[in-house]
This record gives C-alpha cells, structure tokens and sequence, in this order.
C-alpha cells in the first residue's frame, strides 16, 4: 500500500429516530412485600415471647408445685409402709382413700397448671366469672391461708364475660401469683376479686394490700421485663417481668382493658374491663 495514499473508513447508517425499548422485570421485592415479611418475623417474635412468658409463670410457680406434691405424697408413702407392716384390714382400707384422695388432688393440680400453661388458641364464648375466679386461686397448688392471706370473693353468681375462661383464668392465675409474692414476705393481708356489671362491660377489682409499686415501676409495669422483683433471687437467675405483659395482651385480644393503681405502703388494685354477655 502506498503510505501516502488516503485511507478509507467504512461507516454504517445508524438509526437514532427510534429509540431502544428495555424490558423490565417486575420488582421482586415490592415494599407490600417486604411489609408482610417484617409482618411475618412479629408474628413469629411474639409467639416465642408468648411462650417464654408462660413458661417463666411456670418457672415462678414450679417451687410451690414441688412443695405441695410432697405434701400429699407423704402421707401417701407413710400409710402405705404401715398398711405393708400390718395385717389390720382397716389400716389397710384407710391407706388405700388417703392413697386415692390424694392421688385425686394431684391430678387436679397437674390438670389446672397444664391448663394455664396451654391458653394460646383463643375461644370466646359467654361464661361464668366466679367459677374462674375460684378455679385461678385453686391453681396456685397452695391454699392462700397458709401464707396468711385473707383471700375474699365479692360478685354476684350471676355475672357473665364473653372471653376465653382458659385465658381469662391465667390471667387471674398471674395477678393471684403476683398479690402472693408481694405479700408473702410480711406473712399476712388480705387478697379481693370484686366483680360488677356497668352496662354492656364487666369491671372486675383485683386488689392486695401488700407494699404497692413504686411510681416509676408503675408507669411501665404492662412493658415486657418491667418487674418489681429482683432478677437475681437467691443467687440464681430468674425470668421476670414477663406475666404482666401477658395479661395485657390477652385482655386486649379479647375486647377488653386493664390497669393498674397503687400506692405504695398500701396495696395494688388491678382493674380488669371486659365485655359481658
């Protein structure tokens, strides 16, 4: 090739009148998307809350189990020895009702502390409120006498809520366990349920007259890990705080309201705002 001679360059016809279409994919990950996700994870967070809440009820309640199973075994393990030792068929007799009576009462208690602990499905229906009531002190495995504690009942037989009665009872199982350890300390007072109907809403008065709740605990005692005990109790680590939350969150799903006043060196009442039959 002559070097001096021009070079030709090739050039193509570019077409800029039309311009060039993209397809794009839809977006993956909408914003409704990503809400229900997050949506899902609370689900799933305040399901695990709701168990470790019912299990640390448990936990707080499992010492005074152990120590009423004793007491009825006890008697059960003396009278069958002597009824094994002796040929007297009425020592006999006798082993077996207390062995059978005994045996009754820790069926029932097994029963009630299983049927706190299962409260997760929700079941509103009309029900009865003393029998509730009655049944939630019985679940403490330990008659509130022995601690000292007056424990007294004041509404009429005929007052009805529509509520779950399982979550209802573990609600007032909780109130009930809390009253006990604030007053168990100073070795007496008193505990009372009151009960009253106001237009289409029940009212229900759960008081004590243990030491009261200081002002800045008050303010956020329905928060999960507010408590008024100590996390550390006899030098082991405990999981509190975690019942009084449970209890707002039950209410509230079931139509209804709680809350709570309390002076300190007097006593707490908790009020309980339900819907009647």
């Amino acid at each position: 090739m002559n070097r001096h001679q021009p070079v030709r360059t090739r050039t193509r016809d570019v077409d800029i009148g039309t311009p060039a279409v993209t397809e794009t994919k839809p977006h993956e990950n909408t914003v409704e998307d990503r809400l229900l996700e997050v949506q899902d994870q609370l689900d799933k967070l305040k399901a695990q809350v709701r168990q470790a809440q019912q299990l640390a009820q448990l936990g707080t309640v499992a010492a005074t189990i152990a120590h009423e199973v004793n007491n009825l075994l006890t008697p059960i393990r003396s009278y069958a020895q002597a009824a094994l030792a002796s040929e007297d068929p009425s020592l006999r007799e006798k082993a077996l009702v207390v062995t059978l009576k005994n045996v009754e009462m820790l069926v029932a208690m097994t029963g009630r502390v299983l049927e706190v602990s299962a409260a997760n499905t929700q079941n509103r229906q009309s029900v009865a409120v003393r029998p509730l009531v009655d049944d939630a002190a019985a679940s403490l495995c330990r008659d509130l006498s022995k601690d000292g504690i007056r424990f007294r009942v004041e509404m009429d037989e005929s007052i009805q809520v529509f509520i779950d009665p399982l979550q209802l009872k573990q609600v007032l199982f909780n109130l009930f366990l809390n009253a006990r350890n604030a007053m168990s300390p100073s070795h007496g007072g008193r505990l009372t349920v009151a009960g009253r109907r106001e237009g289409d809403r029940v009212i229900l008065d759960v008081s004590d007259t243990g030491p009261g709740i200081a002002p800045e605990i008050l303010a956020h005692i329905f928060e999960p890990l507010e408590t008024t005990k100590g996390a550390v109790c006899d030098g082991k680590q405990r999981c509190a705080g975690l019942g009084l939350a449970l209890c707002r969150d039950l209410i509230e799903e079931n139509g209804g309201r709680i809350a709570v006043a309390s002076r300190l060196g007097e006593g707490t009442t908790f009020t309980l705002d339900l819907p009647a039959r």
